[in-house]
């Protein structure tokens, strides 16, 4: 039997490749199975190569997967293009109302379109399709007919309709798949959960970790990836004192927040890294006034418009400093959909505690995908406030060189924002050494962000993996496959990239760090060198992941060169 299916659903954007992904990811998760999938498309709204990737697997899952169990292709050129990520002994289904297969014997023909007609339900080629994998790959019908039934099941007139038509479009792709003879090998049963687990999206645990978290404003603008945050926000951050607003341009964005922030309330925003640029005039007021306030950066390709609905990590020299001039911004990156959760909790905790900008470096791989997760355990959550004045300083807004209270309008205590150099009064002066005291008081507010966490595995060794983001999972994996081979290598990891835990660097010291990221400079391993690491970058810029095998003979490469 087999522990891992891996599909990929490969056509033309409008065709339901990514749906049929997500649906077949879905359908598992709620059999039980640990499920993750990845999706990639051109930015028009329809056409253009496309597909979408669902791993199901009866143990924890780390990425998307190197290589296909089952290619599903609507089209000759995604037969063509996607062929080569087949493993040895996969199989292929294809649409043959488009095209014809006649070289390879464990190809798979269905004409699905004509058949779901015949199913009663013209829309349901795809569940036709799926039921076909299914049988071949040993998926438990039965389960797959209870998600149909489940799914479907809404309390509207038409529902039975529905339901019976998409599962006779399903048995007529499993009966397809019976006649054709050509199978995997099983996968393996569900494993038993001891705790509950739910399937949810990146951006969805992000939009939910930040509600935890106490978010009081979101207000955004639609950029790609990062409208799907907003628009589940505008449904979902609802209740009194609650505000969403979609403003007409991300500058307008940034200075609502930034206004909304020194009215008192916690706030955040998504954007993307054309967003991220134009918001930095807003940032550097966030910054030298001293206002809390989060932007969730889903990074893409760049630079200009770039690659719109693709991963990349390009946008952490940007992220540290958006703005000109003297600037630190703090910065968490997640790197899995869990930690999408409790990275905006810590962003929105960390913008009130040291009063000022906090920027959450997400990506497009980490923010659409679908993964089960634990139900992240609420006691731990923590909805941290900034210090507010009592007045016990007066007029003096900004003394000493610390945090100090926050003088909220019209409360106690005197406010003027400013975003000219200011004295401890907030008032507009050059004077040379006021402009030395305010600016070592800005960076010495850092100082308070001291309880980011990290992990470490074999310390000892003198070459270590660090990698950031959404790489965390195919370098981890990597990383195990080289240590069960007997690689002495260790492994480093943490999401809050500015400030670094001190003690992990000092932990670095001396070593090579070997930092696998998804850019063309190699951006953090540069930060890295900054701080006295050795850091070498293994980088990558195809707007695409890293593949595990890729990583992991690179790696191997330069340890024991």
């Amino acid at each position: 039997m087999s522990k891992n299916l891996v599909v990929r659903f490969a056509g033309e954007g409008g065709q339901g490749v990514v749906g049929g992904a997500e649906l077949m990811a879905s359908a598992a998760a709620s059999g039980g199975y640990h499920v993750l999938t990845f999706s990639t498309f051109p930015s028009q709204i329809k056409g253009g190569p496309a597909w979408g990737q669902a791993r199901i697997s009866s143990e924890p899952i780390l990425t998307p997967g190197d290589y296909l169990d089952v290619l599903v292709a609507q089209n000759q050129y995604a037969y063509d293009h996607n062929l080569e990520d087949l493993r040895e002994g996969g199989l292929v289904v294809y649409n043959s109302e488009e095209f014809e297969v006649t070289d390879n014997a464990r190809a798979l023909g269905i004409p699905a379109d004509r058949m779901a007609r015949e199913a009663g339900n013209p829309l349901a080629s795809t569940i036709i399709l799926i039921g076909a994998v299914a049988r071949m790959a040993g998926v438990s019908i039965e389960a797959l007919e209870a998600f149909i039934t489940k799914r479907w099941s809404r309390g509207r007139p038409g529902d039975a309709a529905i339901i019976e038509g998409n599962i006779n479009a399903l048995r007529m792709g499993v009966e397809v798949a019976e006649q054709a003879g050509l199978s995997l090998e099983d996968l393996e049963p569900a494993p038993e959960h001891p705790e509950p687990r739910i399937l949810i999206r990146g951006y969805e645990a992000a939009a939910l970790g930040a509600m935890a978290g106490g978010v009081d404003s979101f207000i955004g603008y639609p950029i790609s990836p990062a409208t799907t945050m907003l628009v589940y926000m505008e449904s979902n951050l609802i209740g009194k004192d609650k505000f969403v607003g979609q403003a007409s341009s991300e500058i307008e964005a940034i200075n609502a927040l930034v206004g909304t922030g020194f009215a008192g309330k916690k706030v955040m925003t998504s954007t993307a890294g054309p967003g991220v640029s134009l918001m930095g005039e807003g940032l550097g007021l966030a910054w030298m006034a001293e206002i809390p306030v989060v932007v969730v950066d889903v990074q893409r390709g760049g630079p200009a418009t770039g690659l719109p609905t693709k991963t990349e990590q390009s946008d952490f020299a940007m992220a540290l400093n958006p703005g000109h001039g003297d600037m630190s911004v703090p910065v968490i990156a997640p790197g899995s959909t869990e930690e999408a959760f409790w990275a905006t909790m810590h962003a929105l905790n960390w913008a009130e505690r040291y009063q000022g900008p906090v920027l959450v470096l997400s990506e497009a791989s980490i923010a659409e995908r679908a993964q089960d997760i634990s139900m992240p355990d609420l006691s731990k959550v923590v909805d941290e406030r900034r210090v507010v004045s009592q007045g016990e300083q007066g007029n003096r807004r900004y003394a000493g060189d610390g945090i100090s209270p926050f003088p909220v309008p019209g409360g106690p205590g005197a406010y003027v924002a400013n975003a000219s150099e200011h004295d401890e009064q907030g008032d507009t002066t050059h004077l040379p050494d006021i402009h030395v005291t305010m600016t070592e008081r800005r960076f010495k507010k850092l100082e308070v962000l001291n309880d980011a966490t990290y992990e470490a595995e074999n310390t000892g060794a003198n070459d270590v993996v660090l990698t950031w983001g959404g790489s965390k999972g195919s370098a981890l994996a990597a990383w195990q496959e080289l240590r069960a081979e007997g690689v002495n290598i260790g492994w480093y990891y943490t999401m809050f990239l500015n400030p670094l835990p001190p003690q992990m660097l000092d932990e670095l010291k001396g070593k090579r760090v070997l930092v696998p990221e998804l850019n063309y400079m190699g951006q953090f391993a540069n930060h890295l060198r900054a701080k006295g690491i050795n850091a070498e970058a293994i980088t990558q810029y195809t707007g695409l992941p890293f593949k595990v095998a890729d990583l992991k003979a690179e790696i191997k490469r330069r340890v024991q060169a």
